[in-house]
């Protein structure tokens, strides 16, 4: 089956599309380049606890190197993500104010069909950000 580029979630004859996974990139909006080195955590979200996923840092494409979660790691649920955006800015030389006015962006966001591809872009300046779910 061939993807139609209007449908998101449909099939695809594309071997990494065979199954679910998550991603994000982050883009320096201020500066209009990736945001590399930035860290992220990953939790999911069950009940009232906030289980450790993952702790990574984006290479310098804004990329993580591999997807956060994929296959059966990436399950239905709650997921939560804390990009340190503040220690970003910071080693790039922004004029930050102390405390900054975003040290830590979190975006909290649900997956429901963990066969899909779950891409979490987030477009960051020093003063605003602004997220989407991506393909």
């Amino acid at each position: 089956m061939s993807r139609d580029s209007t449908t998101r979630g449909a099939a695809s004859t594309d071997a990494d599309d065979a199954m679910g996974r998550l991603t994000t990139h982050v883009l320096d909006a201020a500066n209009g380049r990736p945001g590399s080195n930035i860290r992220i955590e990953l939790v999911r979200l069950a009940g009232t606890q906030r289980v450790p996923v993952s702790d990574v840092r984006t290479n310098a494409n804004g990329r993580c190197d591999a997807p956060l979660l994929e296959g059966d790691a990436l399950e239905a649920g709650v997921y939560e993500f804390t990009f340190h955006v503040g220690d970003y800015f910071r080693s790039q030389g922004a004029p930050l104010a102390e405390p900054a006015f975003l040290d830590q962006v979190v975006l909290r966001f649900g997956v429901a069909s963990p066969d899909e591809h779950y891409h979490v872009p987030l477009l960051v300046s020093p003063y605003s950000y602004s997220m989407y779910r991506g393909s």
